[in-house]
């Protein structure tokens, strides 16, 4: 008889602590709910109204983040080529103009009219002449890349194009006038960032 007392005492504490616990969980998760939306109606994401904070209280990324996935995959010996060839060709211009050197080579690797990997776009010669002077003279070879220029390659390689399409990119005034004729009266130009002229 004392056996099924206690049974039955045991029974009944176990039932009042986890109707404590269940009260104690409710109103935490209430506290949090309300200061989670709080935050919710103060920290809003700039592109599409996402929340930064879910209703678990859990932080989550924006789409601007959730975006920067690497868009191609290429490579580690192209990401070095890719990186010389910035570096040789935009080595004095801004992070910008780097990245649209970048960008060229990769609407190269896109179209039709080119190779379809970077180390083909890079290295490619018609009629023994090279598509990028730092080519020809063997400078892609021996410059220093710089940080910036990594920086410009991994937006490019992320999916960040404000090349407008661009295929082709001259310096004019270091340019063969002959060489800057033909983009002028062959191609269609597009605009000048920094030192260098943009067609396709």
């Amino acid at each position: 008889m004392y056996k099924k007392a206690i049974g039955g005492l045991v029974i009944i504490y176990v039932m009042i602590l986890f109707a404590f616990l269940c009260i104690v969980g409710v109103q935490s998760n209430t506290a949090q709910a309300q200061k989670t939306q709080k935050l919710l109606s103060t920290e809003k994401s700039s592109t599409m109204g996402i929340a930064r904070i879910t209703a678990s209280g859990q932080r989550v990324e924006d789409c601007s983040t959730l975006e920067r996935q690497l868009v191609y995959d290429i490579t580690e010996e192209e990401v070095d080529i890719l990186h010389r060839i910035v570096e040789a060709e935009a080595g004095g211009e801004d992070e910008e103009g780097k990245l649209l050197v970048a960008n060229v080579v990769l609407n190269r690797v896109n179209s039709d009219q080119f190779p379809d990997t970077v180390k083909e776009v890079v290295l490619q010669r018609s009629e023994r002449v090279t598509q990028f002077s730092p080519v020809a003279s063997g400078r892609i070879w021996r410059v220093e890349v710089s940080d910036e220029t990594i920086r410009a390659v991994e937006r490019a390689l992320n999916g960040e194009d404000i090349s407008e399409g661009a295929l082709f990119f001259a310096a004019r005034r270091r340019a063969n006038q002959n060489k800057m004729r033909w983009f002028d009266t062959s191609l269609t130009y597009l605009f000048r960032h920094g030192g260098h002229e943009f067609f396709k």
